[in-house]
């Protein structure tokens, strides 16, 4: 049970900033059951008499008291309403400039653990404000099977919405200077970062590492600019993302692909040695920088 994130629900639920089902759906994922979640809802209410809890203004995301700064960046969860008045949650890492352009993080199938957050950060580091969306609402996994599950589970429908309320959150803060945000996934990310760039106008750039593509008829959709990373080793089809691409010429949209010999799935992730590529890491980094910094600047 990741402890600090429960704790972050129970300070959410008692000033009002999520509702008692909210609560007990997201604890009962992090706890283990909804008995655990029941008990912690017993353990926390503070309101006598079974009354609501005050109602709290959600236009802004509420920052929760885990942020911390350290080497310049601030780094911790937030928390910014979803379309039906729930709360959503994210790690965001700003960097030490205090503003810059809006970056969306998108995790891989594992969840949003210490590899995606140390990305942000890294982002954060070269002056964007960057968020990573808890999309699986406070589960991570390091097991392929369960990775495979939660994967499976997640209604791509609900992620791109909350991806688009990620982004909707970046562009009204006051420190996304300039009003632009760009999206960069992995794996499971890159395929939703297509997914929301396909849907959603509001995204300004998008960088996709190692991503389901789109087919002809869904990259014609597209309107934000597409860098893509993929290797010659991956387990998603080569010829299939170039044809993803054939696309976005055809439709005249700004795109550049970047093809890595020998470079297998997941080849960014130094958590993973078996996939792990230093040298493909190494130069697809930079280029990542560069596109964000000319499709993102005023």
């Amino acid at each position: 049970m990741d402890r600090v994130y429960v704790m972050e629900l129970v300070r959410s639920f008692q000033v009002g900033n999520i509702s008692r089902r909210d609560f007990l759906r997201r604890a009962g994922v992090a706890a283990g059951g909804l008995a655990a979640a029941n008990s912690l809802l017993a353990a926390c209410t503070q309101f006598p008499n079974e009354s609501a809890p005050p109602v709290v203004d959600q236009s802004q995301a509420q920052p929760a008291p885990g942020l911390s700064t350290t080497d310049g960046l601030t780094t911790g969860i937030v928390e910014y309403p979803d379309t039906d008045g729930e709360t959503l949650m994210g790690y965001a890492a700003y960097p030490a400039a205090g503003q810059g352009p809006g970056l969306v993080v998108i995790q891989e199938w594992w969840g949003l653990n210490d590899h995606i957050k140390d990305v942000a950060r890294r982002f954060a580091a070269e002056g964007f404000v960057a968020l990573a969306p808890d999309l699986y609402h406070g589960v991570a996994t390091t097991e392929p099977d369960e990775a495979r599950k939660l994967a499976m589970a997640l209604s791509g429908e609900e992620a791109v919405k909350e991806i688009g309320q990620a982004i909707a959150w970046l562009k009204s803060q006051e420190n996304v200077k300039p009003d632009k945000v760009g999206v960069v996934g992995f794996c499971m990310g890159g395929g939703l970062v297509l997914q929301t760039a396909a849907q959603n106008d509001a995204v300004d750039a998008g960088v996709v590492f190692y991503g389901r593509p789109l087919n002809a008829e869904q990259a014609a959709q597209v309107r934000a600019p597409i860098l893509t990373f993929i290797g010659t080793q991956d387990n998603i089809p080569l010829d299939a993302v170039q044809a993803m691409h054939a696309a976005f010429d055809s439709a005249g949209l700004e795109n550049q692909l970047q093809i890595y010999e020998g470079a297998q799935h997941a080849f960014f992730n130094d958590t993973r040695a078996g996939s792990y590529n230093p040298d493909a890491a190494a130069d697809a980094w930079p280029r990542a920088l560069d596109w964000f910094r000319t499709h993102l600047a005023g």
